[in-house]
């Protein structure tokens, strides 16, 4: 097997390639057309985040079957053309997490003692303690956004400075909190009205990016110092701006920008803030875990075995691949509902498997299920060989059962989730013909073909409303390519199920939410 190594990992890495036997060559910043040109000779490509795996890519790639991302994001790797061709993507996601974690609480340390500018200072041979009076950790309250790998690492090691950990994380059960001795807030406003220091550890999504803005520093308390060892934005830099310039926030210590690696960030003015170049893995430790890693991932995907960290393949052979894809693909989206229509905490996942396609491998269908309802707020750290892991991790239990009976169906696949004290229930099928459906909602039956954007709208059954609801998307630029109203009762409440053909704002949701006789309205792209 030969694999091309295009940016640069840890030589532990390159050595295991190596001594498995591998023909690896070490070609490193190739320009774009003499890596097109050469990668038609390769079997696997290890890379960071600059290389480019698109749609170009594949085509030369003609003998390619495994790409190999020596980090956590696989942002510039296209998956869609990957699967589609049967290769397998590889990635790190746990490698770095020590690193990061322990970047996270330097920061806070440097940011509440001034180690940097008193450091500066002295380098220029002065000496002045009055202008670097610091705060202690000791009996102060942190607030940690995100209990996840890293977040959990965060909190338990400041636990031994004798802070208060409190934590807001919407997608963590209550065991999990307890597991670390941390203390749960509802909210993030609770967390922000409480904390002396905050921190955060989530994925950047639609629904973290600039979760902590000019509306959470305004309630926070006066002095607060806050770290963002995670992604570029997730903190707000103009509206943390804003806070330094009024004395809200004391101190910030900042690893990531929104438009790294450009510094042109309006935190690079003040001197209060410690600002590192995006350094969260940079251990000598992490890179060559990252190395090794990769390197193992990229040698078990080019043998057939099971791979721990395979992004985009359940380990199937390509004839059941190709039999079970429509039912992959509907377990997913049924998957991806939970999270964009409810923000509780899960406690149990039922998955029920009824008519023709028991006789699948019907435990893959159920990872792409829990695939699918962690990948909303999760991201690139879920895939189809961690999914159960990370339901295990996040005390959920999976429960996945088979029966003949799918009423008028062929098949049927339900997936009951279930958290502290509700049910959200919802079915599909796949038809004769290939085509997903959904087929029935929280008991309001349906037949709707998913779409990449929909939007759910539960409502009272009375007249008008759905004409408002048409009106307003209609005002907001938004076209509704299919509709169904499902109701359980005449002059009860009623479901609506839409497909529309683009991204829904959060304005137009709030818009139709505040529609007299509508209860709730969520939008859900798969």
């Amino acid at each position: 097997m030969k694999i091309l190594v295009a940016e640069k990992i840890a030589q532990k890495g390159i050595d295991t390639l190596v001594e498995a036997g591998m023909n690896v060559d070490v070609k490193l910043s190739l320009p774009r057309e003499e890596l097109l040109d050469i990668i038609k000779n390769y079997d696997a490509i290890v890379v960071r985040s600059v290389t480019k795996i698109d749609e170009e890519f594949y085509e030369h790639a003609t003998n390619l079957k495994v790409v190999g991302r020596a980090g956590n994001g696989v942002d510039n790797i296209q998956m869609d053309g990957a699967t589609k061709r049967g290769v397998i993507v590889v990635n790190t996601p746990d490698a770095n997490t020590v690193s990061a974690a322990e970047h996270s609480i330097g920061l806070l340390l440097a940011s509440g003692r001034n180690i940097p500018q008193a450091n500066a200072l002295l380098k220029n041979r002065e000496w002045d303690r009055s202008k670097f009076t610091g705060v202690e950790l000791l009996g102060k309250t942190v607030g940690v956004v995100g209990l996840g790998r890293i977040g959990s690492l965060v909190a338990t090691r400041l636990q031994s400075f004798g802070m208060k950990v409190i934590a807001y994380d919407p997608y963590i059960t209550d065991e999990r909190f307890k597991r670390f001795g941390v203390e749960k807030r509802d909210t993030l406003e609770e967390l922000v009205k409480e904390s002396d220091f905050i921190t955060v550890h989530t994925p950047k999504t639609d629904e973290t990016f600039g979760m902590i803005g000019e509306k959470e520093f305004e309630m926070a308390k006066k002095g607060v110092r806050v770290v963002n060892c995670a992604r570029g934005g997730i903190i707000d830099e103009d509206a943390l701006a804003k806070a330094l310039e009024k004395g809200i926030v004391a101190s910030a210590g900042i690893d990531v920008l929104v438009g790294e690696p450009n510094p042109d960030s309006p935190l690079v003015d003040f001197e209060n803030v410690i600002l590192t170049p995006h350094l969260g893995a940079d251990t000598y430790e992490a890179q060559d875990n990252v190395g090794v890693t990769v390197a193992k991932e990229v040698m078990n995907a080019l043998k057939g075995e099971m791979v721990p960290n395979a992004v985009n393949l359940p380990a199937l052979k390509h004839h059941d691949l190709e039999n079970i894809k429509p039912y992959l693909f509907l377990g997913e989206t049924l998957g991806k509902f939970y999270h964009q229509v409810r923000k509780d905490s899960i406690n149990k996942v039922e998955i029920h498997y009824s008519g023709n396609v028991t006789n699948y491998e019907t435990s893959v269908i159920t990872l792409s299920v829990l695939k699918g309802l962690f990948e909303p707020i999760l991201r690139e750290q879920v895939n189809y060989v961690n999914a159960s892991v990370t339901a295990q991790n996040r005390g959920i239990e999976v429960v996945e059962s088979k029966g003949q009976d799918a009423g008028n169906l062929l098949n049927l696949i339900k997936v009951v989730v279930h958290s502290k004290e509700k049910v959200f229930t919802i079915s599909g099928t796949v038809s004769g013909k290939g085509q997903e459906r959904i087929v029935e909602i929280n008991d309001y039956e349906l037949d709707f073909t998913p779409t990449q954007y929909m939007i759910v709208v539960k409502n009272n059954d009375r007249p008008g409303v759905i004409g408002q609801v048409g009106t307003l998307l209609g005002v907001h630029k938004t076209n509704i390519a299919t509709m169904q109203v499902s109701r359980n009762s005449k002059g009860g409440r009623a479901l609506m199920l839409l497909s529309v053909d683009t991204d829904v704002t959060k304005e137009a949701q709030q818009v139709i939410n505040n529609i007299d006789g509508v209860e709730k309205v969520a939008f859900v792209k798969i």
